[in-house]
């Protein structure tokens, strides 16, 4: 690598880390499942290939493709918005009810890996701003770049993989905050919350 590679790498990481750092449905999700620590590494690993995926296709040129396909995004917009819904009213169904402050850690949660990666897959692909957060705004900055537009497309994904890999190791920092009970019910309050509020502003902002 040459030194005048660097600047566009740490463009794209930096630039693709100020979209991925702000709390979301995946983020919310794979926090959840650290704390468990229940499948939290094949998740992880699928939303930083999903995120390569997507901003790929961008650098490719396909956002313009997307950005002109109303309909599918408007598909995904409430499709999307009522499963953060229902995810949200589990999280607080687990707030409310007293059963939720027996937590048990590698037993909540989904049972099999493929049922992990499947609400994963629904929390990345529903959203339709995920879309246009990768594949339209990172792949449009990306081609901005000219012949280092892979540069900094390999720099988003450094980002990405960073903060996944991050969210999926605080586990072992968390566990003792969530060895008391009421800790799980704060959390499911908040998930549930955070899961209406996404819904909303997918559902009904432009």
């Amino acid at each position: 690598m040459t030194t005048e590679m660097l600047p566009t790498i740490l463009l794209g990481a930096t630039t693709g880390l100020s979209l991925i750092v702000a709390i979301g449905a995946q983020n919310a999700y794979i926090l959840r499942q650290a704390i468990i620590g229940k499948f939290v590494w094949p998740i992880a690993i699928f939303c930083i290939l999903s995120d390569a995926l997507l901003i790929g296709l961008g650098v490719f040129g396909i956002g313009k493709l997307v950005d002109s396909a109303a309909w599918v995004l408007e598909l995904m917009r409430w499709g999307g918005g009522l499963f953060l819904i229902c995810y949200g009213l589990l999280a607080a169904k687990r707030a409310l009810k007293p059963s939720a402050m027996t937590v048990v850690t590698g037993q909540d949660g989904p049972k099999t890996v493929g049922k992990a990666l499947l609400i994963a897959a629904a929390m990345t692909y529903l959203n339709p701003h995920a879309y246009l957060d990768t594949i339209v705004l990172l792949g449009g900055i990306a081609n901005q770049q000219g012949e280092n537009r892979w540069l900094f497309y390999a720099g988003t994904v450094v980002g990405s993989t960073l903060w996944f890999s991050l969210l999926a190791s605080c586990s072992r920092f968390l566990r003792p905050i969530f060895a008391n009970p009421r800790a799980w019910r704060v959390l499911d309050a908040g998930i549930a919350a955070l899961m209406f509020f996404l819904a909303y502003k997918i559902m009904f902002s432009s």
